[in-house]
């Protein structure tokens, strides 16, 4: 006999949800279904989210809250129509910003369900490893504190990411730490002092050596590297990006 106090002690709303199955056997039988698709859905959403494919996440989002409505799992149903919102809205800075969360829920009831089962589940949450590179630091420039704070979390376990909203700031930071940076990522369209200005400083200082410089722009590639002809600029990272397109050319800058 399966005790539903672990459940309710959780969260879980199991009278509304023994509504719709009828009886606990009925909603016990289709825990089990369940626990055989979530493992698949995460798989699926993780793939959708980094290649920011908004209109598949959408729909994978609403089948994970039509689940959670069933089962009770309150807390997780609305997390999942906000992120069903706001990719349908084609908003993937929101997607990536709050994709750990919800993943953290999902996680959580998938444990749950599994303990109130009877099965082998995760009795504590295992840390992250920090795999940051020593030394591998990237100087992220952008007015922007959505771009900038996307691409920090990107790379938050892998690289230590400085950020800096405007040139002179940039220009502040690579004063006092030009040896611990390994690349940056420049928009050259930023108020006060412009991703030019740091551009010439770098060629003036001669940080060109060390430091790898991928530019973020909105504008055609063509345009960007006419603009910067005179600068060694190693790649360019077009708006609208996804993560994907972000590791990609990160790797490809740091490896050079």
């Amino acid at each position: 006999m399966y005790d539903t106090n672990i459940l309710i002690e959780n969260g879980v709303n199991l009278n509304k949800s023994l509504e719709l199955f009828g009886d606990i056997a009925t909603y016990n039988d289709n825990l089990d279904e369940f626990l055989d698709d979530v493992e698949d859905k995460l798989s699926k959403l993780e793939k959708y989210k980094q290649y920011a494919d908004m209109a598949n996440y959408a729909i994978l989002v609403h089948s994970i809250k039509s689940d959670a409505k069933y089962f009770g799992f309150d807390k997780l149903a609305e997390m999942a129509l906000e992120h069903e919102q706001e990719s349908k809205n084609n908003n993937m800075y929101y997607i990536y910003d709050h994709y750990d969360e919800l993943v953290k829920e999902i996680n959580r009831i998938t444990n749950l369900v599994k303990q109130y089962l009877g099965l082998d589940y995760e009795k504590v949450e295992l840390l992250e490893e920090n795999n940051i590179h020593p030394n591998n630091a990237i100087l992220v420039v952008d007015d922007s504190n959505v771009i900038s704070g996307f691409i920090s979390k990107i790379f938050n376990n892998t690289y230590e990411v400085i950020i800096a909203k405007d040139g002179q700031e940039a220009i502040d930071k690579l004063s006092v730490m030009s040896g611990g940076i390994r690349a940056m990522l420049l928009d050259l369209n930023m108020p006060n002092v412009d991703g030019y200005e740091v551009l010439k400083f770098m060629k003036t200082n001669d940080f060109f050596k060390t430091i790898n410089v991928a530019i973020i722009s909105g504008t055609e590639s063509s345009k960007i590297v006419e603009t910067t002809r005179d600068y060694p600029i190693k790649a360019i990272l077009e708006k609208p990006f996804n993560e994907t397109n972000v590791k990609r050319v990160v790797e490809m800058v740091i490896s050079r």
